[in-house]
């Protein structure tokens, strides 16, 4: 088969690959859509050196959606056929940890061990490939009235559901979401799912544009100042949740202030250096500071609200290439061409 093959920081080509082999309880999957994530980029720049991917050769991507052609041992017991239109995530864990029982395998206890735990695109081969191996448990059938380019978005769209929901909103919450990108716009929806009075998203440019464009209230950081400007439009309480999808040092900072007392920052932006808090506003207004990784049981319950338009993926959809060209593609995603959001290949 063809895949993207990373044999180091920033050296990628299309190559031939032997088609990989369903072991038990996993499918072999034709990838029909797959889309390039931030993380993807990451990944492939070489951000995360030993973790993300553990070794070379690589093929990264993990947000496909495509159909199953060959079972693996058991697999066909666990509900599914070939044929079964379905969507993939990342993570294959472990499901007998403390973590895991929970409910909570996006921290899997046994997370490293690859053995137990997979996370493909990451830490395991991924989907950047006309075939994918998926354990049963990290491939979701596809609703008939999903399209495979909405199936492949169905990743993000729960990513950023769980951010949401680690936000604890509340019916009638303000809700800041700081960085407008793909999942910063989609928690945007989420919020508002979950049932937000109102979401305000901070960013510049084409994307805070596109923020605008589907109604949520804006604030440019470029023009003035974040904290300042969300407090007057709150009545100088300021909002209860924010979702920082950004993950930089100022996005940070800004939430923290920015937050009502009491308030909430769910953070899913992953930080590449590290970032200096004061905490003393945290301690003394009983604020808070979550992480956010990856999703938990969320691509079940992303799928109607995909489905019947409160999520709106479609609306990210801003580019598609052949994996041929996946150099053009991830060029494309990186700077942002024509106003790039989600970059779909179809191998």
């Amino acid at each position: 088969m063809k895949a993207v093959v990373l044999t180091a920081p920033n050296e990628f080509a299309i190559e031939e690959v032997p088609k990989p082999t369903p072991g038990p309880q996993e499918v072999l999957c034709r990838v029909k859509a797959v889309t390039i994530c931030g993380t993807d980029a990451h990944l492939l720049r070489g951000d995360y050196p030993g973790f993300w991917p553990p070794s070379h050769p690589f093929i990264p991507g993990h947000e496909w959606a495509g159909v199953v052609c060959e079972l693996g041992e058991g697999a066909g017991a666990l509900g599914f056929a070939i044929g079964d239109r379905v969507a993939g995530t990342s993570h294959d864990a472990c499901g007998f940890c403390k973590k895991c029982v929970e409910g909570r395998y996006n921290v899997c206890e046994n997370y490293g061990n690859t053995d137990v735990h997979r996370q493909y695109g990451h830490n395991w081969q991924g989907a950047f490939a006309e075939y994918v191996v998926h354990g049963v448990k990290s491939v979701f059938h596809l609703p008939d009235e999903l399209s495979f380019q909405e199936g492949a978005l169905l990743d993000p769209a729960a990513i950023a559901l769980h951010t949401a929901e680690r936000g604890n909103i509340s019916s009638g919450d303000t809700v800041v979401v700081l960085g407008p990108g793909p999942v910063g716009l989609l928690a945007g929806d989420a919020a508002r799912a979950l049932g937000a009075g109102r979401v305000i998203v901070i960013g510049r440019g084409e994307r805070l544009a596109k923020a605008a464009e589907l109604g949520f209230e804006t604030v440019n950081y470029a023009t003035s100042d974040p904290v300042e400007t969300v407090q007057g439009m709150t009545d100088g309480v300021g909002p209860d949740v924010a979702l920082d999808c950004a993950g930089v040092p100022d996005s940070y900072r800004w939430a923290l202030a920015m937050l009502h007392k009491g308030g909430r920052c769910a953070s899913v932006g992953i930080p590449v250096e590290d970032v200096l808090l004061s905490l003393q506003d945290l301690v003394l207004y009983e604020k808070e500071l979550v992480g956010v990784r990856a999703t938990a049981g969320g691509m079940r319950r992303a799928m109607p609200l995909v489905a019947d338009g409160r999520i709106r993926v479609n609306e990210l959809h801003t580019h598609t290439f052949p994996l041929d060209e996946f150099e053009a593609a991830i060029d494309t995603f990186n700077e942002r061409r024509d106003g790039a959001l989600k970059v779909i290949l179809e191998p």
